[in-house]
């Protein structure tokens, strides 16, 4: 028969030690799991378009893993996985001062990328799940999703995702973006 005893005032402090120091060698390999680059191009084109830069983080990341050369099955190219005709549509629509030749250098994808959320975002009222689904599936797919009342939770929010690629996307956005903050918080 054992006897129950509580720890002590020291096991405590000597466990809280040793999860500090842990922590301290945590956060090194995480972001060598979570990289970090192009982060002057994060803040500058997130603070121009009044974005949360950790979700700027977090989609580039789910989408390119910050490479530069990344290219999809779909053909979508560079940090923020753009379709050439979504970058193309959007340097036309917003007036870009960006020539097509250079959609895919970093600093013109994330430029364009961050313009493309902000227009998600203002189209779907700032709700962030729904312009996130918009970015990945299309704003046509979610258009229909909020207007089908299986998948739409008003006139902008999705209860719902009926695409699986694009609920997991979101969720990893969302996660992502939560790890930048963390690990990176300015």
């Amino acid at each position: 028969m054992f006897k129950k005893t509580k720890p002590s005032i020291a096991a405590l402090t000597v466990i809280l030690a040793i999860s500090i120091v842990l922590a301290g060698f945590m956060t090194p390999f995480l972001k060598l799991i979570y990289p970090l680059k192009y982060e002057e191009y994060i803040q500058k084109y997130s603070k121009t378009y009044e974005l949360d830069e950790y979700l700027v983080m977090g989609m580039i990341s789910a989408e390119s893993g910050f490479d530069e050369g990344a290219k999809s099955h779909k053909d979508a190219k560079g940090l923020m996985q753009l379709k050439e005709e979504t970058a193309l549509w959007c340097v036309e629509k917003f007036d870009l001062d960006i020539k097509p030749e250079d959609v895919n250098t970093p600093e013109a994808n994330i430029h364009i990328g961050c313009k493309y959320v902000d227009y998600l975002l203002e189209m779907y009222d700032g709700n962030m799940i729904t312009a996130t689904a918009a970015y990945n599936a299309g704003p046509g797919n979610v258009d229909k999703w909020l207007a089908d009342t299986r998948y739409s939770g008003g006139k902008t929010s999705l209860k719902t995702i009926p695409f699986p690629e694009t609920e997991e996307y979101v969720k990893k956005v969302q996660k992502r973006a939560k790890i930048y903050k963390k690990l990176y918080l300015n």
